[in-house]
């Protein structure tokens, strides 16, 4: 990553006032799937800062060429490892899922059911939708993100790692004598 100083960053925003003061984060591209209702699937790069606009998702896709994908059009947005894994994992928990967050069971409106784990933080949720991590982290997908046009129905299935409750330490035995 480079390192600017202020004086740098000043001088580069000069007469930009919607970038005086704010700090510049290092460029850095995701790979994505793209799965659309009715058409092919796409692949490409997404800045993951700034690629949610107000009506469309910005994809950059292989040929330098970028698109802009309307929310209606989108099922969903895998940030993958590798384009050429496996493109569809399982869409389900099969058993009560160990990571934290809220558990969401969504319905897609073609009727196709995904589960996911939400972050157990409202400030983090998107307006243009929601990021799931999907039930097998280790597979390809490392996190999807929903639309919210693309939904039905998204219902919680549990929290898991709530902190509302407080592991207690067990005190030691008052009984067990000390070796020194």
């Amino acid at each position: 990553m480079i390192q600017y100083s202020r004086k740098c960053l000043n001088h580069f925003c000069k007469g930009r006032e919607a970038f005086q003061g704010a700090l510049v984060a290092g460029s850095t591209a995701k790979k994505v799937v793209v799965r659309r209702f009715d058409r092919e699937t796409l692949t490409g790069f997404v800045n993951p800062f700034s690629y949610l606009q107000a009506q469309a998702v910005e994809l950059l896709r292989p040929d330098g060429s970028l698109a802009l994908l309307p929310y209606r059009e989108i099922r969903s947005i895998a940030f993958v490892k590798d384009f050429t894994g496996d493109p569809e994992p399982s869409r389900v928990f099969l058993n009560r899922p160990k990571q934290e967050g809220l558990w969401v069971r969504m319905v897609f409106l073609d009727g196709e059911v995904m589960d996911g784990i939400l972050p157990n933080n409202l400030l983090s949720w998107e307006a243009a939708g929601i990021t799931v991590t999907p039930p097998e982290p280790d597979s390809n997908n490392q996190k999807v993100f929903v639309p919210r046009e693309a939904l039905r129905s998204v219902q919680v299935l549990g929290v898991v790692g709530s902190p509302l409750r407080v592991k207690r330490k067990k005190a030691p035995a008052e009984d067990q004598p000390t070796l020194f």
